[in-house]
């Protein structure tokens, strides 16, 4: 209930002057029009149109009675009124991605990360250029490669749980280092002639390397929880960062490797990614805390919906092995940049869009975009279209990548309990690099046995069967997410 005021409370200085009423016999005096000049402040140095003007309070008439309420700071924050974190005064921005920037300590850990996140790109095109070149056979180059693929399948969901149990910097650190010996230790077996064999078990030994994405999102879930909006324009901000670094990680490695020597590449790569994951780790006050399990949690894929979502990141990852081989068999590899250029420029402006709220039905309509835009370069070759036209379908389809990505990655983060996000985003990921193994492998067999023409359908059937999973996911796992 509001205080009731009293006249000295207005007017402090009435109760201190003594009474001076009205002469016998003469006219009531007007109030004087002396006012009370309140001191000034000291000087600040600002100019005075920036000092704030004094809050003095608000008089009503309640009940009979004099009560004073509250004044709001002139141009504070408040309900409808967003300000950005730099100091009063100032507007949010209206870019989503500089307000996601705005958040404290994200542009030091993004730094890091894609310090680190750029030699992912790097380092099978160097290994492979650097043994090519050494023993003069491309098939054991890729059988190595392979080899490394197929071992961070096994590893990093191990890598993963131990980041989710005790941390990220107390394990993506030794386990990079480990990483960066295994590379150098490859440089090594190249330059000095080493046995075949030592080449398969030092790229092995990469496969210690953390997922530096998947930790730079399972951050932004951390300080955006609860915040849908963030979240989804942190997810498209990771995916073109994603397809930025394998843009241009494949064109720095082979510059290196051929301007300079053909371990350049490897080298370069191993300090870029030790460096960053060391700048990464040491921003410890956005890392999300470990939870402490209670009881052995199960893998998350055994929680419900998420196999059929990895069957879904399978299917999509045999999408971009395939367009990669059979674009390269026909254009040659330059060609590719446009695919990643277009699903970089789709990422980010996916990621400035409010997009429905059911996850579930907009990663099928991602989907279902994704199918069809595929169909473009498969019709430019059958017609036998000239290069710029097949580009221009590329740069096209290549829009379709991203958000259906993000949407995935959505999903599998909320799918996934909070204690193993960085298990669950890695199980994405090595489903997605089985699926380009796959994929590759697929399209490779068509290029040489029916040409690359045909070849271009391979990439259109399989985000076909990425939409039909999802579409029975959907169907089996109703209610929204």
């Amino acid at each position: 209930m509001p205080t009731p005021i009293s006249p000295a409370a207005v007017c402090p200085d009435s109760a201190s002057r003594p009474e001076t009423g009205p002469r016998p016999g003469s006219a009531p005096r007007a109030a004087p029009s002396r006012r009370t000049v309140a001191p000034r402040p000291a000087p600040t140095g600002r100019p005075e149109r920036a000092a704030a003007p004094p809050r003095t309070p608000l008089l009503a008439v309640s009940g009979g009675q004099l009560v004073a309420a509250p004044r709001p700071a002139p141009g504070g924050a408040g309900p409808g009124r967003p300000w950005s974190a730099g100091g009063a005064g100032r507007r949010r921005s209206a870019n989503p991605y500089l307000r996601l920037l705005a958040t404290p300590g994200a542009r030091a850990f993004t730094a890091g990360n894609l310090i680190a996140r750029l030699p992912m790109g790097m380092f099978s095109v160097s290994a492979v250029i650097m043994i090519a070149g050494s023993r003069g056979s491309y098939a054991l180059a890729g059988a190595v490669t392979a080899t490394g693929l197929a071992a961070t399948a096994v590893v990093a969901p191990f890598t993963a749980r131990l980041v989710d149990r005790y941390g990220q910097a107390r394990i993506a650190v030794p386990a990079t280092a480990l990483a960066v010996l295994g590379s150098l230790a490859l440089v090594l077996c190249v330059r000095y002639g080493a046995p075949a064999w030592t080449l398969f078990a030092a790229y092995a030994a990469t496969a210690t390397t953390p997922n530096t994405g998947g930790m730079s999102r399972a951050r932004w879930a951390h300080l955006h929880r609860g915040d849908p909006a963030a979240l989804h324009t942190a997810n498209s901000f990771e995916q073109a960062a994603d397809e930025l670094c394998f843009m241009l990680g494949p064109v720095l490695a082979a510059t290196l490797c051929g301007a300079l020597f053909p371990e350049a590449g490897t080298l370069v790569g191993a300090v870029l990614l030790m460096s960053g994951v060391l700048v990464f780790a040491a921003q410890r006050a956005t890392e999300p805390p470990v939870t402490p399990r209670t009881r052995t949690a199960a893998s998350p894929l055994r929680t419900p919906g998420v196999p059929a979502l990895l069957a879904v990141f399978l299917a999509t990852g045999a999408v971009f092995g395939a367009m990669e081989v059979v674009s390269i068999a026909h254009a040659g590899g330059a060609i590719l940049a446009l695919q990643a250029a277009g699903s970089c420029v789709a990422g980010l402006v996916y990621g400035s869009l409010r997009p429905a709220r059911n996850v579930r039905r907009r990663l099928l309509l991602c989907l279902a975009g994704m199918t069809a835009l595929m169909s473009l370069p498969l019709l430019a070759a059958t017609g036998s279209a000239p290069l710029p036209v097949l580009a221009l379908c590329l740069l096209v389809a290549g829009a379709a990548t991203a958000p259906t990505m993000v949407t995935g990655m959505t999903l599998v983060q909320r799918s996934t309990r909070p204690e193993q996000l960085n298990e669950g985003m890695t199980l994405a990921v090595t489903a997605l690099l089985g699926g380009i193994a796959a994929g590759a492998a697929a399209g490779g067999w068509l290029v040489e046995h029916a040409g690359t023409v045909t070849g271009y359908a391979a990439p259109m059937s399989a985000a076909a069967l990425a939409l039909v999973i999802a579409g029975a996911g959907t169907a089996v796992r109703r209610g929204p997410v």
